[in-house]
């Protein structure tokens, strides 16, 4: 985990909307895998918790986030089954989620964030197939616009689809979005 990746570009952008909507709650990453992005929120001095359904990665997050005396908590969790997300509802600053999409979950994340709180969500667009990397069933990935249109119940804040600059070069779609107050 040493030579952990740096975080995504997006995530570096909303520092300071992250910063302000973790004073609201903890910051919830997602599916973090290895947690970059866990690790990067709890960097900025906010109060983390990482959820993943890989346990070996969750143990090299936690000694990671031990190792640089980090505030990051960790969570083993299957968010694709009928329970959703371990937390209360309302109970999130933020909720981070990078690489990673199972639709019906989308109210469920809505709802884990507090008045106020903050959506980042990145991941990848259909026409990633075209560069041969990354996922390649269609459950994984979105289709044009369809990011903004998961999430009804949120203020979008700023969104963003297209090719990155990379590297590496992907086709993602990005948004920060606001639960109402």
């Amino acid at each position: 985990m040493h030579g952990a990746s740096p975080p995504s570009p997006w995530f570096l952008a909303q520092r300071e909307r992250l910063l302000a909507a973790a004073r609201r709650g903890p910051v919830l990453d997602l599916a973090c895998g290895r947690g970059r992005h866990a690790l990067a929120a709890a960097a900025l001095g906010a109060r983390t918790l990482a959820i993943d359904r890989d346990a070996e990665a969750l143990r090299a997050l936690e000694a990671e986030a031990a190792r640089r005396d980090l505030d990051l908590g960790s969570l083993r969790a299957d968010i694709e089954t009928p329970l959703g997300i371990p937390v209360k509802p309302g109970s999130c600053g933020a909720i981070l989620v990078f690489r990673f999409l199972f639709r019906p979950l989308a109210p469920a994340i809505a709802a884990a964030l507090a008045p106020g709180g903050l959506l980042l969500y990145e991941t990848f667009t259909v026409v990633q197939r075209a560069l041969g990397t990354g996922p390649r069933r269609p459950d994984f990935l979105l289709e044009p616009g369809e990011l903004r249109s998961l999430f009804p119940q949120l203020e979008p804040l700023e969104t963003w689809e297209g090719r990155s600059d990379g590297p590496p070069v992907e086709h993602l779609a990005r948004l920060a979005a606001r639960r109402p107050a």
